[in-house]
């Protein structure tokens, strides 16, 4: 019989050898295969070593080996296939109706970034583009004075932002709203954190299968990938408190950013990914911008 460790070791070749990609929560075969064999083994997914020289019988091996085959064959990312995805140790529900959650912004409020910002005024945030609801849950959680709202255009994607927000006990201080940008939501907030679909069409031609097992409407932002920005920036003063500021993650698309908004002054912020990421940007910079 095999182990727990030789399972993983065995689908970890599988993976490499396929070709698959990664990035919706691992970023090698090696811990895609774990997180893989860990979950249908019905093992905790955050201790191999104290579970690697389990004996696994013949027919638990069997159904790794047809979740790793199901991995490789459907090119899905793996949290569609486990129903479950982890930002900052707070485990989502997430399905094909959905983005994968994997957003610094996350790292930014869980490590208290952004919080030089904030203060006793940030009583209302706004999630845009909230997707599963992740963001929306973790500042709820990491803020228990605010009320947060958290916005999409896409109707499938709250109804799993929903299970979500219950699954964490938040209805009471998440509202979902569906929203195209920010035409439904008057505000004004406090904080706005958005991770748009800001994927340029170069890119977006070239994804691999699994990030086009995604919903389109979550990463395609035009030619540059600046169109959901632009119309952004020029609403969200309007829906802004006079002290607020507005977290954005614009992947890698940083110098299509700055061509676009050469003249914005914003803070890049530090994640784990770098510097380029994520940035900040206050009502006073953004008034500025559309200013006559």
């Amino acid at each position: 019989m095999n182990t727990v460790i030789e399972l993983i070791e065995s689908g970890a070749k599988q993976l490499e050898a396929a070709g698959v990609a990664f990035g919706h929560g691992t970023a090698n075969a090696f811990d895609e295969a774990a997180w893989l064999v860990l979950w249908r083994l019905k093992l905790p997914l955050d201790d191999i070593d104290a579970v690697a020289d389990t004996t696994v019988s013949p027919a638990d091996a069997a159904k790794v080996a047809a979740l790793i085959d199901e991995r490789i064959a459907s090119r899905k990312p793996a949290a569609y296939l486990t129903k479950e995805a982890w930002l900052q140790g707070v485990p989502f529900y997430v399905d094909e109706r959905a983005i994968v959650p994997r957003s610094f912004i996350a790292e930014l409020i869980a490590d208290g970034s952004i919080d030089y910002w904030l203060g006793e005024h940030t009583r209302r945030v706004l999630d845009l583009c909230t997707g599963n609801g992740s963001l929306a849950v973790l500042a709820a959680l990491t803020y228990p004075d605010v009320t947060v709202d958290a916005a999409d255009l896409s109707t499938p994607a709250l109804e799993v932002a929903a299970i979500n927000v219950t699954r964490h006990q938040l209805d009471a201080r998440v509202t979902l709203i569906e929203s195209d940008g920010l035409k439904n939501l008057p505000g004004p907030y406090d904080l706005v954190l958005c991770n748009p679909p800001y994927v340029n069409s170069a890119s977006m031609a070239a994804l691999p299968a699994e990030y086009r097992a995604e919903p389109e409407l979550a990463l395609a932002g035009g030619t540059d990938g600046m169109d959901f920005v632009r119309q952004l920036f020029a609403d969200a003063p309007s829906r802004m408190s006079e002290q607020a500021v507005l977290v954005l993650e614009i992947g890698n698309e940083r110098d299509y950013f700055e061509a676009a908004f050469p003249q914005l002054e914003v803070v890049w912020l530090e994640t784990s990914a770098g510097e380029d990421q994520v940035l900040l940007v206050t009502r006073a910079a953004l008034a500025s911008l559309i200013a006559p």
